[in-house]
């Protein structure tokens, strides 16, 4: 049963079929082959994988960033972060990477950040002089930061997917590895800036001049605070805190940037919808797919064949960021997470390994995946929104790479990166 599963997926994904039709047809071959499973299981895992309360936020954080897009928030947060850091030399490549952090604290998603703000501000910085190869790469890189800070829509599907690890210790987990990114692009971006000379552009402004700024960008910049709060200082759930991230987002939207209108409320939350159900297709096939991985005990088997291999953590964590950067060269993010989430945190379960390190390790080691070809996400969105040739593309992502590669290696080596703020939060 497990080989025909394998088999199938690897050949079907060779053959350019949808990673949600693949793994369909996958689990449902292996289903037939087996004889021993009843087909009514088919609908009833596919249903069981999106019938569930947590996953409810994914399409709440679209639909906020959306609303956020749409009214003109966005743009105030840009205008802040170049007020603020974009006199520096490389400041617009500081603001890219500053206003991933802030929107990942609202989206969720690496995807909604390359096609959103952090497309701005690259046009930003091509208009400004900057390469705009170095631009696209940077503005690819620095979306990887959207899926790290939470929250995070691959935590949210580590979550459901594993069962045992909690999404509220992984969101409180995931704040200093998601700084540490954004701190090395920043490095990286400074050290490139100068070496290819790139001056800034924006003059510096007052400190009034700032402060206005600052205080038309409050709103915005509230609505991450807002989720942190809620979600770490369990006053709400994470879906709870995206269904409120909503209401803020059309609360300032209609009454303080008055960009948006009724016309306009239905294009986004269709908008929306067409994403979210596009995201949710592959968690319920992927729901069917991890059922039938773990009823065939492949991940049971994998654990225990690496648990051979070594019982020193370090090593044990390096072996799955390995597996995990394999994985996501040739498979999409949110499959990813669900194929990965029950094969490591066994593994991790077995060594005595903090769930939380190793969520991490998947969750980073999948953000820089979406850099690395030949699926890379980021990096074909990025080329097709900038007008860039792929090929080199990818050469010029490399620092930024390596920057991202270093993070993830802190992340094995330092374990408190990613235990400690979940412990001193009472997250065990």
């Amino acid at each position: 049963m497990g080989v025909v599963l394998i088999v199938v997926f690897i050949s079907m994904l060779a053959l350019g079929v949808p990673v949600f039709i693949t793994m369909g047809i996958a689990a449902l071959a292996s289903f037939v082959h087996s004889g021993r499973i009843a087909l009514t299981q088919v609908p009833q895992q596919v249903f069981f994988g999106i019938n569930s309360f947590p996953i409810m936020a994914i399409p709440l954080f679209i639909l906020a960033s959306d609303i956020m897009t749409d009214g003109k928030i966005t743009d105030l947060l840009i205008k802040f972060c170049n007020d603020t850091v974009g006199h520096i030399h490389g400041g617009l490549g500081h603001v890219n990477v500053i206003i991933s952090m802030i929107f990942g604290g609202i989206s969720g998603s690496a995807v909604a950040d390359a096609a959103g703000p952090s497309k701005i501000v690259m046009f930003m910085m091509r208009n400004a002089g900057y390469d705009k190869y170095y631009s696209g790469s940077l503005t690819a890189a620095s979306s990887v930061v959207g899926i790290i800070i939470p929250p995070s829509i691959p935590m949210v599907i580590y979550a459901l997917s594993d069962g045992k690890t909690s999404l509220m210790g992984m969101f409180a987990a995931g704040y200093i590895p998601g700084v540490l990114v954004g701190l090395a692009l920043i490095l990286v971006n400074v050290i490139e800036s100068r070496r290819k000379g790139y001056k800034f552009r924006s003059q510096k402004l007052s400190i009034l001049e700032r402060l206005k700024s600052t205080w038309k960008a409050l709103p915005g910049l509230f609505l991450p605070v807002l989720i942190i709060v809620c979600t770490v200082g369990g006053v709400t759930t994470p879906t709870e805190a995206a269904a409120m991230a909503v209401a803020a987002a059309l609360f300032v939207g209609f009454f303080i940037t008055r960009q948006l209108s009724l016309k306009r409320i239905p294009k986004i939350f269709l908008g929306s919808a067409v994403i979210s159900a596009s995201v949710l297709m592959i968690v319920a096939m992927g729901s069917l797919f991890s059922w039938v991985l773990t009823y065939a005990r492949i991940p049971q088997t994998i654990a225990a064949w690496i648990g051979t291999l070594t019982t020193n953590p370090t090593i044990l964590l390096s072996l799955i960021a390995l597996l995990v950067f394999v994985t996501g060269m040739f498979v999409d993010t949110i499959p990813a997470v669900m194929i990965l989430a029950p094969i490591v945190s066994a593994i991790a379960a077995k060594v005595g390994i903090s769930p939380y390190q190793v969520a991490l390790v998947v969750v980073v080691g999948i953000g820089i995946g979406m850099l690395t070809p030949p699926v890379a996400p980021l990096l074909f969105i990025t080329s097709s929104i900038g007008k860039l040739r792929l090929e080199k593309l990818i050469i010029k992502v490399l620092p930024f790479l390596f920057a991202e590669l270093a993070v993830l290696a802190l992340i094995i080596f330092v374990p408190q990166l990613t235990t400690w703020l979940p412990r001193v939060l009472g997250y065990r």
